[in-house]
Parts: structure tokens; C-alpha cells; sequence
């Protein structure tokens, strides 16, 4: 049974339920709004000021085959070409003026950089796994053989610029040419290297991808592109743009039956750098812009601007296979070396050597020196 004691315990607690109850059934039902007006705004928001995350599937599926088949096409390209460049001037130890010294650490450049490609495939379809030593590795290859080529270049134009625009003072100094060649050469790599040290520091595994970059508005983004257009594609512009245009003034003031080819050569030679260089930058130049603007908000703008960036990117790329066939096969010599390297490691028949060769080489002594013709650049 039940005591009294455990009544007087147990009573109080009923006591305060009720009390409670009554005070909930004697509420104002006013009192209750607030909560109903709460959730009623909830589902009356409007989602469309926040920022919503920009779907990229179709460009990282562009990106798997496109990427895939063109820098696999460009490296093998870039490797046979520059191999057999690389080959002939050791082969035949050509290295005779500026121009062979300067076409030699040229194909080291694009060599390189070719070399590079299949880790850039890698890095834009997939995940990175090679870990943070290989990214830096890898970026800091690819920076230096890309400003060393740059640079390259235009010393070519320079010393073509000189050995015929200015061949009366060029021949005067040519004795100490392969000493200034050399030593030049060693500084464009050095320069190279300096250029390369702000991406080689900050160059780390961001999101899975190798990059220097935070994300897609970092600022450092605008002070690397910007060093980039302007050493690497406004400077060599320039100076090939001043040294080919006096070259042809030179030429058409000859008198030479090789003259109207060595324009054609020259042509030739811009056009490919325009057309290989000239889209990538026009395309980088206006990605810094809108990254100084605090970057893209419009999801299929930046989807746009995507796909200009892979497609110029990769016909820029297309320099390290196109610079054997426009600086160093032109040459009437150069292209005989070739053939002769050819012949003599078995890939190339006694018979068709001489298809090749005889009757289409003349001796002219303007034209014809003793590594390349003179209006070649």
C-alpha cells in the first residue's frame, strides 16, 4: 500500500503538470505567429543571391580527349623533330656560327618542353598523385625551356639581323662570334632559370591540380600572367618584328635570285610565331583582366573562356615541333647533314640518298655557306 508520505511526495508533481497545461491551453494564439511566419519566409527565399558552384563536366570531358590526342601528338612530334636536330649538330660537329649555337640550345629548349607534355595531359584530366616534388619539378622544366625558347629566338633574329643587315660589322667580329654565342647562350638560360624562381616558390598541389595558384582569383595570378605576355611574347615580338622587317628592306634591295625565297622564309617564320603565339596570349592577357576585376561570375562565360584557353594553349604548344621544320630544315645544309645521318645509320637507302641530294644543291657563294644558307634566318 500506498503511505501518506508517498502521496505528499508524488502530489506536488502532478500539481505542477496541470499548472503547465492550463497555461498552454490559456495562450494567445497570436503568441504563435512569429514561429509560423518564420518558416513561411524559409520557403519564399530567394536562392538566386547566392553564389552557386559552376558546373564544369563538359569542359573536363573536352578536356580528357582533346588534351589526350594533341599533346600526345605534339610530343612525339617535338621529340622526333629536335632528336634529329640535336643528332645532326653533334653527328657532324656543326657548330660553326652564332646561329648553329643558338639552334642547338633552341632544340634543347623545345625538347624539354616537350618532355613536359605528358604530365601536363595528366594534370589537366585527372587528379595529381605524383606528389608536391614532381609538380615543382615538372613547372619549373616547363618554365625554363619555355623562357629560354622565347628568348632564343629572338637571338636569332638578332644575329640574322647582323649577318646581313649588317654583314660588313658582323664579319669584322666574327672571330670572336661562337665565344659571344656561347656566353649568351649560358645567360638566356640563367635568365630563364631567374624568371622561373616566383612559380618554382610558389608552385604546390591545390584542389588536386598542380598549380602556383590558390584559386582562380589569386592575385598572384595577375603578376605571373603578366610577367609571362610581357617577357615571353611582347619582348621576342618586338625584337623579331624590328630585326625581320630591316632584314627584308636588306633583301629587297639585293639583287639575288635567292632573295625572293629567303623573304618567303622569313614570312614564314612570323607567321608562325603570330599564328602559334599570338591567340594564347591575346586569351591570357584577357583572363588577367578579369582576374583583376575580382574574376568571372557568369558560369558560361567562364566555360567559354575555358575552352580558348585549351585550344590556343595547345596550337601554342605547337612551337616545339614547328621550330626544327622553320629554323634548322630550311637549310640547304643542314637538310644534307640530315640526309646523310640518315643514310648512314641505316634508315635511309645509298640510292634515294643520292635522289635527294644530287643535282639539287648549288653552289652559290651567297647563298650556300658552310652550315646553312645566309638568308635563312
Amino acid at each position: 500500500m500506498t503511505s501518506f508520505t508517498d502521496v505528499q511526495t508524488f502530489l506536488p508533481f502532478w500539481l505542477i503538470w496541470l499548472m503547465n497545461f492550463k497555461f498552454c491551453l490559456s495562450e494567445d494564439v497570436e503568441d504563435t505567429t512569429p514561429l509560423y511566419d518564420f518558416y513561411d519566409n524559409l520557403t519564399s527565399v530567394d536562392y538566386s543571391i547566392f553564389p552557386q558552384l559552376c558546373v564544369k563536366a563538359t569542359n573536363r570531358s573536352f578536356r580528357l580527349w582533346f588534351m589526350s590526342t594533341f599533346y600526345s601528338i605534339i610530343c612525339l612530334l617535338g621529340l622526333a623533330g629536335n632528336l634529329l636536330v640535336i643528332l645532326t649538330f653533334l653527328y657532324f660537329k656543326r657548330l660553326k656560327t652564332m646561329t648553329d649555337v643558338y639552334l642547338l640550345n633552341l632544340s634543347f629548349a623545345d625538347l624539354l618542353f616537350a618532355l613536359t607534355l605528358p604530365f601536363w595531359t595528366a594534370n589537366s584530366v585527372t587528379n595529381w598523385v605524383l606528389g608536391i616534388v614532381v609538380c615543382k619539378i615538372m613547372n619549373t622544366i616547363y618554365k625554363v625551356s619555355f623562357y629560354s625558347s622565347m628568348f632564343l629566338l629572338s637571338f636569332i633574329s638578332v644575329d640574322r639581323y647582323f649577318a646581313i643587315s649588317k654583314a660588313v660589322s658582323a664579319h669584322r667580329h666574327r672571330s670572336r662570334a661562337m665565344f659571344l654565342s656561347k656566353v649568351s647562350s649560358a645567360v638566356i638560360w640563367v635568365l630563364a632559370l631567374i624568371f622561373s624562381i616566383p612559380e618554382m616558390a610558389f608552385t604546390n598541389v591545390n584542389n588536386n591540380t598542380c598549380t602556383p595558384y590558390s584559386s582562380n582569383y589569386d592575385p598572384l595570378r595577375i603578376s605571373l600572367q603578366a610577367s609571362q605576355i610581357v617577357l615571353a611574347f611582347f619582348f621576342p615580338l618586338l625584337v623579331m618584328s624590328f630585326c625581320y622587317s630591316s632584314i627584308v628592306i636588306t633583301l629587297c634591295q639585293a639583287r639575288n635570285f635567292e632573295r625572293n625565297k629567303a623573304i618567303k622564309v622569313i614570312l614564314a617564320v612570323v607567321a608562325v610565331f603570330l599564328v602559334c603565339q599570338l591567340p594564347y596570349n591575346l586569351v591570357l592577357f584577357w583572363i588577367t583582366v578579369e582576374t583583376g576585376r575580382g574574376g568571372i561570375k557568369d558560369c558560361n562565360y567562364d566555360n567559354r573562356l575555358l575552352y580558348a584557353t585549351d585550344v590556343t594553349q595547345c596550337v601554342a604548344f605547337l612551337r616545339c615541333c614547328l621550330n626544327p621544320f622553320v629554323y634548322a630544315f630550311v637549310g640547304v645544309k643542314f637538310r644534307h647533314d640530315l640526309l646523310k645521318l640518315l643514310k648512314d645509320s641505316g634508315c635511309m637507302s645509298q640510292e634515294r640518298f643520292f635522289r635527294y641530294t644530287c643535282g639539287r644543291r648549288r653552289s652559290s657563294g651567297a647563298t650556300d655557306t658552310e652550315t646553312t644558307t645566309t638568308f635563312s634566318p
